[in-house]
């Protein structure tokens, strides 16, 4: 009898482990809001600019705003799909002490914009979208995916990881990254457009 009654106690509490992986409705809404304030943020820095001041460069070495648009609508595909690739392999808790940073620091390390970095192939802009409307009609779509992903989801999204040069990420957190990667070069479009030579129409 004693052992039965061990047994139930140790199923209870692996129960309990099992759902405590799931995303709370919380971490749900908060990446959702994330996820939207980030697009709006976006949309709201390129609404009205002409296609001189999309393509303007302070540098042949520079990227324009256009440029920016690309890569983040490039980047919003290869992320994401990158987070889901991370699913494929099984679940496993005990990667979760390698975890050095939270969500919030996630989010912060990313937009950074003090912190430099070069864009691997296949995330540079190459003029693939044809210009910078069909780019963010091409973005609004995949952020639209993304967000019905998390809202939809029961993934155990915390028990997958991925390796970043920030250290190991979960799954969760790679999307937090994507959200704040588009966050990242919105406000390197904003320093662009604070620029002694940008132009004004």
């Amino acid at each position: 009898m004693n052992k039965l009654f061990l047994l139930a106690g140790m199923l209870i509490c692996l129960s309990f482990t099992a759902a405590d992986t799931k995303l709370n409705s919380k971490e749900k809404k908060s990446a959702i809001s994330y996820f939207k304030q980030t697009q709006k943020d976006l949309l709201k820095e390129v609404k009205g600019l002409s296609e001189t001041q999309l393509n303007w460069k302070p540098a042949d070495s520079v990227w324009s705003i256009a440029n920016c648009v690309e890569h983040i609508t490039l980047s919003e595909k290869n992320l994401f799909d990158w987070a889901l690739s991370t699913l494929k392999e099984p679940a496993n808790p005990a990667k979760r002490t390698e975890l050095k940073h939270d969500d919030e620091a996630i989010k912060k390390m990313i937009a950074d914009r003090s912190f430099k970095a070069t864009a691997p192939e296949g995330f540079r802009p190459t003029g693939l979208f044809g210009n910078t409307a069909n780019a963010l009609d091409t973005f609004n779509v995949r952020r639209a995916a993304l967000i019905s992903y998390m809202k939809k989801t029961n993934d155990d999204l915390r028990n997958h990881f991925a390796t970043t040069p920030l250290g190991v990420v979960d799954t969760y957190q790679v999307l937090l990254f994507l959200s704040a990667h588009s966050r990242r070069h919105t406000l390197q479009i904003a320093e662009l457009k604070a620029m002694p030579g940008f132009p004004r129409e």
